[in-house]
């Protein structure tokens, strides 16, 4: 294996020089670069990444976990924090958690042992303190966490305004003269099914409805979640006449329940849903849908990331919030008793801005 005291000999230049081409941190005359340049394409030399790393004290690698892979969101996610690691020369390590809190510890002990630089985090349900999360920061890895924010963990972080979009998604029902309006939300340990929890009660008290227990089923944010959810909320006697669902994988799960139970969407039970997955547009109905902009998530996550890492700034934490916005479809038609009243246009999904609501 050819050593940089090799190129060093067939350049001429001493190891230092040779050194200081590598680094660029060091400015070295023109002749003497192409020389040690010339010797690294004839001898085929490869730096050590290791051996960059020590004495840089920089690995060029960051870490991103998240809850469920195959999740089409955090797909999304991924994309936008892989670009945004690939144009500053850092490679991107992603793990999976499974929603298990045991697994992300074991994580985030893997990524510290690699020595990467920074990790991106999308956090897994926890009853308590986050201590796995301030022992990371606290060891000099910094943190950025992603759509959902730790209890009790002054750490920085990339969501979304939950409660603001879950507010706007279940006036849209409102509007649609729907009343009996049931929720199936995520586990309630997570800050976003609380926020949206809390956007779909203030919906409600904005239009003088209490919630109604009975309506309100807590799960996982996983398809098979919705499904049972649904079913059993569609079963009972005085069912919904529509749907609010916390994700876009339960709404999947929300939508054969319907179908398996002999029921339409939208005539007999409207729907719609957090997350615009990939095939909402295509569904039957097509469904509508806050749209997340989980791309961007990935990509601010990552520049926040690198801004700590280079600066080695060691202020309070930076808390990004984005906007999300409303698509309706066809799947949140007029209450069946409003049908005959007022037919709904049919068409492409229009996009509605959040209007301007006085924050939660």
């Amino acid at each position: 294996m050819t050593t940089i005291k090799e190129v060093a000999k067939r350049a001429g230049v001493s190891v230092g020089t040779a050194s200081n081409v590598l680094s660029g941190t060091v400015p070295v005359s023109p002749a003497r670069r192409e020389s040690v340049l010339a010797a690294i394409r004839d001898l085929g030399y490869h730096p050590s990444d290791v051996a960059r790393s020590l004495k840089l004290r920089r690995t060029n690698m960051l870490g991103l976990v998240v809850s469920d892979i195959t999740n089409p969101f955090f797909a999304q996610l991924v994309r936008g924090a892989e670009e945004a690691a690939l144009a500053q020369g850092y490679l991107l390590l992603t793990f999976n958690t499974d929603d298990r809190v045991e697994r992300e510890k074991h994580v985030l002990g893997v990524l510290r042992g690699r020595r990467v630089d920074g990790v991106l985090l999308v956090v897994a349900p926890i009853r308590g303190e986050s201590s796995h999360i301030a022992e990371t920061i606290a060891r000099g890895t910094p943190v950025v966490c992603l759509d959902r924010v730790p209890r009790g963990v002054s750490v920085d972080s990339v969501t979304v305004d939950n409660a603001r979009a879950a507010r706007e998604c279940v006036e849209h029902l409102l509007d649609m003269r729907h009343r009996r309006i049931g929720i199936l939300t995520g586990s309630m340990l997570l800050a976003t099914a609380q926020e949206r929890m809390r956007g779909y009660r203030r919906a409600l008290q904005a239009h003088g409805l209490s919630v109604d227990p009975a309506l309100v089923k807590e799960g996982n944010f996983r398809m098979e979640s919705g499904y049972e959810l649904a079913s059993e909320l569609l079963r009972s006697p005085n069912r919904p006449t529509a749907l609010f669902v916390s994700n876009g994988l339960m709404a999947i799960g929300a939508l054969r329940a319907v179908a398996d139970l002999g029921l339409r969407c939208p005539e007999d039970v409207a729907l719609a849903t957090f997350d615009d997955l990939p095939l909402s547009e295509v569904l039957s109905p097509p469904l509508t849908s806050v749209a997340q902009p989980a791309y961007q998530m990935g990509y601010e996550g990552a520049r926040i990331l690198f801004d700590r890492i280079k600066s080695k700034r060691m202020d309070g934490p930076v808390r990004v919030r984005l906007q999300a916005q409303l698509k309706i479809r066809q799947s949140s038609a007029f209450a069946r008793s409003e049908v005959t009243e007022r037919q709904r246009p049919e068409g492409q999904a229009s996009s509605v801005p959040m209007p301007s609501i006085e924050p939660d």
